[in-house]
């Protein structure tokens, strides 16, 4: 199984603000900290917006932050929510078309998989992931010289 870029792209802005909480930050400077597409993330700022993860302020002052504390973000509210589907394969498509379904186990299998797997996201929050901001700061650093 793999995230899509937006679900990725997402976590990165999350993250990028949970390291960054005394200021506000802006896309372009995410964009330029993860060599991302500025475009791709007005999209997915434009979403987080909108799910009540992040607070976007305009103006030549305004710039992102975290609409809620690190802790109370979790990682499997947040991938359930930025990925478009979960379809891991094509008998999970409710319009996908496979012959062997009706006495095939690999769904049960592959949803089985599927659910631990966000079972174990419902363990994390934001904030377990950026234990150490400053070891995100300094790798984030390095990269833009």
């Amino acid at each position: 199984m793999q995230l899509t870029r937006y679900t990725d792209y997402s976590l990165r802005v999350l993250i990028y603000l949970s390291v960054n909480l005394d200021r506000k930050v802006t896309i372009k400077e995410i964009s330029t900290s993860f060599k991302i597409s500025k475009n791709h993330l007005v999209k997915v700022v434009h979403k987080l917006s909108s799910m009540g993860y992040i607070q976007t302020v305009p103006g030549v002052k305004g710039g992102l932050t975290l609409a809620k504390p690190s802790n109370k973000i979790s990682l499997s509210e947040v991938v359930k929510t930025m990925e478009p589907s979960f379809f891991i394969a094509d008998c999970f498509n409710p319009n996908g078309h496979c012959t062997i379904s009706p006495v095939c186990e690999l769904q049960n299998i592959l949803g089985s998989a599927l659910n631990a797997f966000l079972k174990t996201l419902d363990n994390y929050t934001l904030a377990d992931i950026t234990k150490k901001p400053n070891n995100y700061k300094n790798i984030l650093a390095d990269k833009k010289q």
